[in-house]
């Protein structure tokens, strides 16, 4: 039901984001052995996450290759999305909830408006969270095995190398390490732990130092240099808790979509500290929340990805908690879970089933749609000697309409970011002969000279769609004809 639910209408909402086709370009990057990006790989983020996306993502494009390419890589998101489902019942059953509880919060998490919107999309925070979920179930395996120890420690790894900001739960992680491990052995479980972790992440940078790119230094990229742009020189968002910023319009956004999940986990995270075997959680939670608060720093639409299933936890296992605490024995325990389902299921029936319904029945994304099959359509005479400026959704399936890579079809963010790409443009707007303007390539204009001259000396040969969510089909001054 968590899958079919997320599988349902997966093409048509939500409205793709920009980052979905950069990652999904830089799976193809991976996959058709051209580099870990489409472009200079520049450490922005590390690799893992879309490494694991070109596994899994040729089986979709084999089988709908009439789709748009963020379709196909969507689906292939949904085994990810199966496998977070049943990390978040493990680990529910690891800390101690029964199975009705445990298959409560997999419910709140796979039923959650919030988490079907996300999960579908092309995100690397969906990997990192599938893999921080089995670190914590081998960390509190009843086994306690080294060899579950060292695991936990390195799918803790794969965990930051999918989304680096998934690291902040290491402290929660390590708490439940301490209680999942045996006090005769402790020592050789933690020792473990950091071999799995170190050996495992330290692939990341051992390339970065064979290719040279450790350190900042003239004429290349670097792994340091980036995680500096990362944590020191990225424009913040603002705070959450003050109107008119970035990060509290995103946290009204969050609400808006799944206020029951987000307010009544985060109580329950709190709550949770007081219960010995919830502590690891609701460490988890409380401190992913505590970075997401921060004043002045960088909230992306994404990050609550990582938060949602810890506080699906947290809420299912207070609520056992409550009613175990119950005096009177079995028939009382019985009663008050039975009023706390229908209670829930009151109170949460009309918040979800619109908001999932939504998900399941709006339509946004027809204009990429029509987009995709209008560059696929042979429109433009001989794609392979024309230059063609797009999003990051459109890049690829420009690719796949026989527009060369990197130079042929240009990512509208390297056109003045890459010097690799700006030494092939040696005449500026006028080396370009179309543009494929979407919403992220407009709201580039201020930032990006090019961009903007591009839009100025241009003229429709299509449209999809009206409004700011349109997409026109521009054509420069020095354009081949359209057929």
């Amino acid at each position: 039901m968590i899958v079919s639910l997320r599988a349902w209408n997966i093409g048509r909402s939500p409205f793709p984001n920009d980052d979905e086709g950069t990652y999904l370009a830089q799976a193809w990057a991976v996959g058709h052995g051209v580099g870990l990006a489409h472009y200079t790989y520049w450490y922005d983020h590390p690799p893992f996450g879309w490494i694991q996306l070109s596994w899994l993502a040729w089986l979709p494009a084999w089988l709908a290759p009439d789709q748009p390419t963020f379709v196909q890589g969507r689906i292939a998101m949904l085994p990810v999305a199966a496998a977070g489902a049943l990390l978040v019942h493990l680990v529910a059953r690891r800390v101690g909830l029964g199975r009705p509880a445990a298959l409560g919060a997999m419910l709140l998490y796979g039923l959650s408006p919030l988490a079907v919107t996300l999960n579908r999309q092309i995100y690397l925070d969906n990997f990192a969270v599938v893999w921080a979920l089995a670190a914590f179930a081998l960390a509190l395996s009843p086994r306690r095995h080294l060899w579950h120890h060292v695991a936990s420690g390195a799918c803790l790894a794969a965990a930051v190398l999918s989304k680096e900001t998934i690291v902040v739960v290491l402290p929660a992680l390590l708490y439940a390490l301490w209680h999942g491990s045996h006090p005769r052995t402790r020592t050789f479980s933690f020792a473990g732990f950091a071999s799995g972790l170190t050996l495992t992440g330290m692939f990341y940078p051992l390339y970065a130092i064979l290719k040279g790119e450790l350190f900042p230094g003239a004429g290349h990229v670097s792994l340091i240099g980036s995680l500096g742009f990362q944590l020191g020189s990225r424009a913040g968002t603002g705070s959450m808790f003050q109107p008119g910023t970035e990060a509290h319009t995103l946290l009204n956004e969050w609400l808006a979509a799944d206020p029951v999940l987000i307010l009544g986990g985060s109580a329950a995270a709190l709550a949770a500290l007081t219960v010995r075997r919830l502590r690891p959680i609701a460490l988890a939670a409380l401190i992913l929340a505590a970075v997401a608060a921060r004043p002045g720093g960088y909230l992306p639409k994404m990050y609550v990805i990582q938060l949602l299933p810890f506080l699906a936890i947290a809420l299912a296992g207070i609520v056992q908690a409550a009613v175990r605490a119950l005096p009177g024995g079995r028939v009382p325990r019985i009663a008050a879970a039975v009023t706390v389902l229908a209670t829930a299921t009151a109170l949460l029936g009309p918040v979800w089933y619109q908001g999932d319904r939504d998900a399941v029945r709006t339509n946004d994304t027809t204009v990429y749609y029509d987009a995709a099959r209008w560059l696929r359509a042979g429109h433009i005479a001989d794609p392979a000697h024309t230059r063609i400026v797009t999003d990051g959704v459109l890049w690829l399936d420009a690719v796949n309409a026989g527009f060369k890579p990197g130079t042929g079809v240009i990512w509208h963010y390297k056109l003045d970011q890459d010097p690799a790409i700006e030494k092939t443009l040696p005449h500026g707007w006028r080396d370009i002969d179309y543009v494929v303007s979407t919403p992220a390539l407009r709201g580039e204009r201020k930032n990006l000279p090019t961009v903007r001259a591009l839009l100025d000396h241009s003229k429709p040969v299509a449209t999809f769609g009206e409004g700011d969510g349109r997409i026109d089909i521009l054509r420069t001054d020095n354009t081949k004809a359209v057929r």
